[in-house]
């Protein structure tokens, strides 16, 4: 599965906003999130830390290992396979985001990574626009094309799927900054897999475009399908383009059953309910000076 090759507009002059590299440069953050819906109120906060090297084919990467975790104040223990778990993140110009094998991260550490993976196909894609060349410039990008967090163990489906509305908000050259806001809307078409006709139902205007299957311990299914939105406002130093801050709001309206059966076809009375995610992110350490400016 890739990420954030919607493609780039073919109008306008060079992007005001561009990804300069060192190698050797350390990248890391701070993520704070929260995940609230009636049956779950989840609060976390991630550290995660990496270093840019090039890949064989030469283009510079950020390879990223999560360095600890605190799940509601407390500290979290990451599990050996965690630890040694690395999360390859490019701005790049020729690099192909994609998800990366979740299987054998502890499920708490999906939403993390799967976040961080979601602010960089945001900005890798607002950087490949030739049209955001001023304070105020806008563009609609097509996408549609599903994204899974689904592990294979507990998340057996997990998809969304959306298109882009990107906006340049300002360009700070005094303080050396640019600001970016990309809303994820619902696409027109339908464009996630839904196993069962019951899901099939529109909740909003347009089709629905995120599904949820969780196999139980007992043998159930727990089966949702959504409206899901996101809107990510993000900071970037504009000498190196790197990300200094970032947060995101992410609503979904959903729908759920339990189901006894795989097909999803014998299952209790509908559910109905809203999940709300808030997740930032803040560079850490706060300020890393780069002044070559090798891409």
């Amino acid at each position: 599965m890739t990420i954030g090759d919607a493609g780039s507009s073919q109008s306008g002059g060079s992007p005001a906003i561009s990804r300069h590299y060192r190698e050797g440069e350390s990248v890391g953050y701070i993520m704070l999130g929260s995940n609230e819906s009636p049956s779950r109120s989840f609060h976390y906060e991630g550290r995660v830390a990496g270093t840019v090297s090039r890949n064989p084919a030469g283009i510079f990467v950020e390879d990223f290992a999560w360095t600890g975790l605190k799940v509601s104040g407390q500290p979290f223990a990451l599990s050996p396979a965690s630890t040694e778990f690395r999360e390859p993140l490019s701005l790049a110009a020729g690099y192909t985001l994609t998800v990366p094998n979740l299987s054998k991260v502890q499920p708490v550490l999906i939403g993390p990574i799967t976040d961080l993976l979601t602010f960089y196909a945001d900005v890798q894609l607002a950087m490949r626009q030739k049209a955001l060349v001023r304070a105020g410039d806008h563009i609609y990008v097509k996408h549609g094309s599903p994204n899974s967090w689904a592990d294979g163990r507990r998340v057996i489906l997990g998809q969304d799927a959306i298109d882009f509305d990107i906006t340049l908000e300002s360009i700070d050259k005094t303080n050396g900054i640019a600001n970016l806001i990309v809303r994820h809307l619902l696409p027109p078409e339908m464009h996630v897999k839904l196993p069962s006709a019951w899901m099939m139902k529109p909740i909003a205007a347009l089709p629905n475009n995120w599904v949820q299957v969780e196999k139980e311990s007992s043998g159930k299914f727990i089966a949702g399908v959504g409206a899901e939105t996101f809107e990510a406002h993000i900071e970037l130093a504009l000498a190196t383009g790197r990300i200094i801050s970032a947060a995101m709001d992410n609503p979904v309206e959903v729908v759920e059953r339990t189901c006894e059966d795989a097909n999803l076809t014998d299952c209790d009375d509908e559910t109905h309910y809203r999940i709300r995610r808030q997740i930032s992110i803040e560079a850490d350490p706060p300020s890393n000076p780069v002044t070559t400016t090798s891409r």
